[in-house]
This record gives structure tokens, C-alpha cells and sequence, in this order.
């Protein structure tokens, strides 16, 4: 028996289509319906790859006895927060008032009449355990709780409301006047600090602070961080590091440890893209380690294989979890990945097994659960024998050579991983839709990875998505976010619209000669400027203007997590606009948008790392005219605030031009000149 959840098209939906909890997804069915039979919402929000939202699915969500009390008790409602990251975004900010933290599954209770959460949680045990009462104790609680404490809940809900709304506005915050180049070195040391390593906790790769340290180190502040030393580390953390997969490539999200060896398994688009793009930043700033090349060749080499469509785009995710047999009832987390001692002795020979524990951590006992995470103990380039015995554990994965397998088919749910006979390991899940923002982070990571690496294939792989994603996603003439199988759906949102912006000009600068990436941005750029620029506020909103009826407040995304800010992405997109535009409108925006931020910046520097990236570009931004000749010579180097023009038209004599805003300086002679004015300008900021 199925419910509701059996007819949507989100992965993560459907894994709780058997739940004996009567879901419903987001819709106005289910809003109206709540109202008028005034059941508070039980408002649960995840995604597919998440472990934790897996657990739930297996246990509360599949309990009869909470299923009957929450249908009686509750309206409860189903979102994946890759359709809807502008619901995620509320009411992750009102779990993190009310407790000061938070993640996912995140479940949070609503009010019929207003959507206004009055409690909120992440993974709620069956039965009481870590701390944490049952979730039948919870549902009870809280349903009396809203029957019997009006008063309270009217005070709890309007703290909450207050609290969103000085978020969103952020006009009341007052802040002491700070010039930019002294915010510039107050946000390049948070960002450096927080990525120093460190010596307790989860590691997460935080790419848009690595971004910001990497840029900033070109200042040569006075700090106690030596910035290229840390940004490197950070580089040999990932890809060292057990968040790697050494086997057959890509980035699990995270690791639980500070020691970054044994992950959270599940692999996300976006952060690989993100990744891609550091990598190749360090290796273009001169930080030429061949572990970085290693690992960014073997994450699009698993991107090819695993991640992309037939027709071009890149899939979302892959789950944590995979099945170990067929008959197994729940996957169980890792299980595509490790490896036992003795799967590895049978599986290599006495030489591969000794290099293979000298250069990795690999023991009898295991570092997790009894198996082996790899994760390498030296940086360096590996030897031709341990590439060997890493592609024989490929071998015992997939079935088959890494040089024979370009593809691979995904499994789209579990009972396709279980039903399939597959000639390695039991594949996992792969959730195969589509999503622009994290595609473009892909596209961008590409690009930048073939310009460095001088890889046409990168490129190749780059357009292809970015022409499925304009060919595509326009739907009576407006930008849409999601695409399952062909088909285009939902809205786009102000990620959507700045991360594919960014990777359109990102394309045009590795093809610079071809003017119709640059073309699409500016198009691209008038709709979001039309449906989500705040013209009171300054920046853009998470939502378009006739897409926000179901919102409480109406926010504007200006902190980076797992994906970065939209507005950090997009007023550097304005920058670069202007640059190679001369259309001074998008400079007015830009400034705009910065003074709308400058409280946060202030305040919460370690919260928006890509706003201090968007203000270095706005205060040190630099536009170089060459020939396509020259700027291919010069695109590789790590210039982080420059952009290209390729013109035919130079000065006799004269190798280019190097431009600062509105003025460009004396036309250098030789391509050293040239250089030694673009650093240069790179700095008066």
C-alpha cells in the first residue's frame, strides 16, 4: 500500500512512498487541508544521499504505532530540499534558533493558520536513545503542547517570526563604519582560521572560505596564518584524505573526524564541482602537487562514468548507503566503498598489500566498523604498483577495468540496485535529476580545470551540461530549476540563476574568442535582475516575485553552507559584467547589493565568505584586452579578480591592455609588462 508520495518525481519522496505515514508533499491541498481540519503540520525535509533521513525512513517513519498516531494527529508533509532550498532555508533557520543547530532530516512543527514553526528537531530515535526522548514521546508532547498552551504558543511563534524577519531585512543592525580594505583582511583571516586545520569535530571541505583564503594570501597580511600554507593543506586534506574516493574517484560531503579518514559516504554534485575548481585554483597559483591532479582527473573521470546523462547534464547525488546482498532488507552505510583486511589480501598480492599499508591506512582492525576507509599517508605521485592494486579493487566494484568502462548505469532506487545483476559490488542509489545550480558549479569547476590543466575534454564535458541546461530549462520563457527525464520543473531560484550565470562567464572566459556564453549570461542576468532583484533591500531574493505565496518571509540567501551564497556568486557576476559589457548598471547593482551585505560581513565575517570574494572582485577588479593567443597564455596563472577580452585592434607595439574600472593604464610592450600591471591592479584595493 502506497501513499501519496508514490506520484512524485523526487527521489527522496518516493523512498517514503511504502511509509505507513499518509504524507503528503508541499502543495496547497495539503496547506488547506491542515487549516480546516486544524492539524499542526509535522514538516519533514531532507534529501535522497542523506544517511540520516535513511535511518528515520527504516525506522520512525515506518513504525505503525507512530504512523497511526501522526495520521490522527498530524498533517504530515514531505519535502526534498533540492526542489524547495527556499522552504529548507526557513525553517533550518528556525531550528537553529530554537537550538542553536542544525542538519538533516530536518523536522519541524507548523501552525495551520500562519506556517509558523513552534518546534523543530533533526533525527528523532524510535525509542528513547543518544539523549534523545522516542519520537512517539515527541509527537505526544508536542500535539498536547498545541492543544493546551495557546498563550505560549502565541509568544514561542511571534520570537520566531521576529527573529526570520530581522534576518531577512537586516536594516537594523548597526554596525561601525570599517573601509573595505580592513573588512578584506578581517574576513581573509576568519576565512583562514576556520580552515586551519584543526583538532576536534567533522571536517567539511568549506571550499567558499579555501576560495577566499587563496585569493587573499596575494594581500601578504601581517597574521599569524601563513595563508598558503593553510590553503595547501586543506588541498592535501581532500585529496589525501579519506573524503576521497582513491578507488575510483569523487568527494563523499564529509568526514566525521578531524583527521579527514572516514566519511559520511554520499557523494554531492555540488561539492565536487566546488572542489574541481580548488584544485585547479592551488595547481594555477603554483601549489603543484600531484596528488591534486590525481584527484581532480579521477573525480571527472568518475563524473563521466557515473554522473552524466546520455543527454549531457550531470546527476544530483549518490547515496551513502548500498545493499551488501540482495536479500538484505536496509543498505547499510559504506558498504560500496570499504574494505576488508582480508578482501584485500585475497584481492592483491604480498608486495601491492605491503605498499598499499605503507602509503595508506590500512590494518587488520580497520578504521571503521571493522573495514578499511583509504586514505593516503604521503602526498606525492603514486607508484605504478599501488595504481595497480587500485584498480584491481575497481575491478572487484564495478566488474571491470578502469580503462575499459567510459560508463556506467546508474540504479535509481533501491529495489533497481537489488533487482539488478550487477557485475561488481551491489551499485548505489543515484539520484538522476537535475539541478541547474549544482550542474553550474560543475560547469564552472570544469571550466577552470581546462584552462589550468589545458584539458579539451574538461571543456567538452562543461559545454555539453551547460548546453542541455540552456536548451532546456526555459519554460514559457522563464528559467526553471529542476529536470527530470526531459522534463523541466520548478521555478528557478536565485541560486539557479547566479551559479549558471557564473558558469556561462566562466565558458567564456576558457573559449574567450566565442562571444555567445557572454551573450547568454547577459539574458540570463536581465530575468533575474526583473523577478528577484529587491529593489528596496538591494540583492536578490531566494525566490522570484510570483513564486513566494507560501513563504513566510521572503529571504535573501547571503550565507554560505554546503553550496555558496547566491548573492556572493551573483554580485561578482555583476563585476565581471560590467568588465566585459562597459554597461556600468550592473557596477550600480553590484555596489548596491554589497552595502545591502555589509552588516553581515561586519559582523559574521565566517558566514559569507563569497560576499568578501564578490568585494575584493568589486575593489580590485581588472579587465585585460589581448589577442586570443595571448590570453590563452595567460588564463592558466591564478588572477583572481581579472577577466578577458580578446580584441584584434591593439596599439602597434603593444601586446595588450590592462583596464582598472574606467581607466586603462599605459599599453605595455611585452607580455612581463603586462603581468607585472595586471598584479598590480590585482592589489590597490
Amino acid at each position: 500500500m502506497t501513499n501519496r508520495l508514490a506520484e512524485t518525481r523526487s527521489l527522496y519522496l518516493r523512498k517514503h512512498a511504502e511509509n505507513p505515514i499518509d504524507w503528503w508533499p508541499w502543495c496547497d491541498g495539503a496547506l488547506e487541508t491542515a487549516r480546516v481540519q486544524n492539524k499542526p503540520i509535522f514538516l519533514s525535509i531532507g534529501y535522497s544521499s542523506c544517511h540520516w533521513c535513511t535511518v528515520m525512513e527504516g525506522e520512525a517513519f515506518s513504525d505503525f504505532e507512530i504512523a497511526q498516531y501522526m495520521n490522527a494527529n498530524f498533517l504530515p508533509i514531505k519535502v526534498d530540499r533540492e526542489e524547495r532550498p527556499d522552504l529548507d532555508s526557513i525553517y533550518m533557520q528556525s531550528l537553529q534558533i530554537m537550538s542553536g543547530q542544525g542538519g538533516w532530516p530536518l523536522n519541524a512543527f507548523l501552525s495551520p493558520d500562519d506556517l509558523v514553526p513552534f518546534y523543530a528537531g533533526t533525527y528523532f530515535p524510535i525509542d528513547p536513545r543518544y539523549g534523545r526522548p522516542g519520537f512517539l514521546q515527541v509527537l505526544q508532547a508536542l500535539r498536547r503542547y498545541y492543544d493546551m498552551e495557546k498563550e505560549e504558543l502565541r509568544q514561542r511563534k511571534a520570537v520566531i517570526v521576529e527573529a526570520l524577519l530581522t534576518s531577512a531585512v537586516l536594516q537594523n543592525v548597526a554596525i561601525q563604519e570599517v573601509e573595505d580594505h580592513q573588512l578584506l583582511q578581517k574576513g581573509w583571516e576568519t576565512c583562514t582560521g576556520i580552515i586551519n586545520p584543526k583538532q576536534v569535530g567533522n571536517s567539511f571541505p568549506m571550499i567558499p572560505h579555501c576560495e577566499f583564503a587563496l585569493r587573499g594570501t596575494r594581500f601578504h597580511y601581517q597574521s599569524r596564518y601563513d595563508g598558503q600554507q593553510v590553503c595547501t593543506q586543506r588541498g592535501l586534506d581532500l585529496a589525501l584524505g579519506g573524503i576521497y574516493d582513491h578507488v575510483a574517484g569523487g568527494f563523499h560531503r564529509y568526514t566525521v573526524d578531524p583527521t579527514w579518514t572516514v566519511p559520511h559516504f554520499e557523494k554531492m554534485l555540488y561539492d565536487n564541482g566546488q572542489i574541481v575548481e580548488y584544485l585547479a585554483d592551488l595547481w594555477s597559483a603554483g601549489i603543484q602537487e600531484p596528488a591534486f591532479e590525481r584527484a581532480l582527473a579521477g573525480t571527472v573521470k568518475w563524473l563521466q562514468r557515473e554522473m552524466t546523462a546520455p543527454t549531457g547534464y550531470f546527476y544530483a547525488a549518490q547515496d551513502a548507503d548500498s545493499f551488501i546482498h540482495s536479500t538484505d532488507t536496509e543498505p547499510k552505510e559504506g558498504a560500496f566503498y570499504v574494505w576488508s583486511y582480508r578482501e584485500l589480501q585475497e584481492l592483491l598480492t604480498t608486495e601491492e598489500l605491503t605498499e598499499l599499508e605503507q602509503q595508506f591506512t590500512v590494518t587488520p582492525n580497520g578504521n571503521f566498523e571493522g573495514n578499511n576507509v583509504l586514505q593516503r599517508l604521503l602526498p606525492g605521485k603514486l607508484s605504478q604498483t599501488l595504481e595497480i592494486a587500485l584498480s584491481k579493487l575497481f575491478v572487484t566494484r564495478y566488474g571491470a577495468a578502469p580503462d575499459s568502462l567510459e560508463t556506467f548505469p546508474p540504479a535509481r532506487d533501491n529495489q533497481e540496485a537489488k533487482t539488478t545483476n550487477w557485475p561488481g559490488r551491489i551499485m548505489i542509489v543515484t539520484d538522476t535529476k537535475m539541478i541547474v545550480a549544482w550542474n553550474s558549479l560543475m560547469i564552472s569547476g570544469l571550466a577552470r580545470a581546462a584552462e589550468v590543466f589545458q584539458q579539451s575534454s574538461y571543456l567538452e564535458l562543461a559545454i555539453q551540461a551547460a548546453k542541455f541546461i540552456w536548451d532546456h530549462q526555459f519554460v514559457d520563457g522563464r528559467f526553471h530549476r529542476l529536470n527530470y527525464e526531459g522534463e523541466a520543473t520548478v521555478l528557478a531560484q536565485s541560486e539557479d540563476y547566479a551559479f549558471f550565470i557564473k558558469a556561462l562567464l566562466d565558458l567564456h572566459q576558457a573559449a574567450v574568442d566565442n562571444s555567445d556564453w557572454l551573450e547568454k549570461a547577459v539574458a540570463l542576468q536581465d530575468e533575474f535582475n526583473e523577478f528577484l532583484w529587491s529593489v528596496e533591500l538591494g540583492g536578490y531574493f531566494y525566490t522570484s516575485t510570483d513564486n513566494s505565496q507560501d513563504l513566510i518571509v521572503r529571504e535573501r540567501s547571503y550565507l554560505d553552507n554546503a553550496t555558496p551564497s547566491a548573492n556572493g556568486i551573483a554580485i561578482a557576476n555583476l563585476v565581471r559584467l560590467s568588465l566585459l559589457t562597459d554597461n556600468l548598471h550592473y557596477l550600480d547593482l553590484a555596489e548596491a547589493g554589497l552595502k545591502a551585505f555589509k552588516s553581515v560581513m561586519s559582523e559574521s565575517p565566517q558566514a559569507c565568505p563569497n560576499l568578501f570574494t564578490a568585494l575584493d572582485w568589486y575593489r580590485n577588479s581588472t579587465l585585460v584586452k589581448s589577442t586570443t593567443e595571448q590570453i590563452k597564455s595567460l588564463i592558466p596563472k591564478y588572477l583572481s579578480t581579472t577577466v578577458f577580452a580578446a580584441v584584434s585592434d591593439l596599439p602597434e607595439g603593444t601586446v595588450g591592455l590592462v583596464c582598472q574600472g574606467l581607466q586603462c593604464l599605459p599599453a605595455p610592450g611585452s607580455l612581463e609588462q603586462l603581468l607585472e600591471q595586471v598584479q598590480r591592479s590585482q592589489n590597490r584595493g
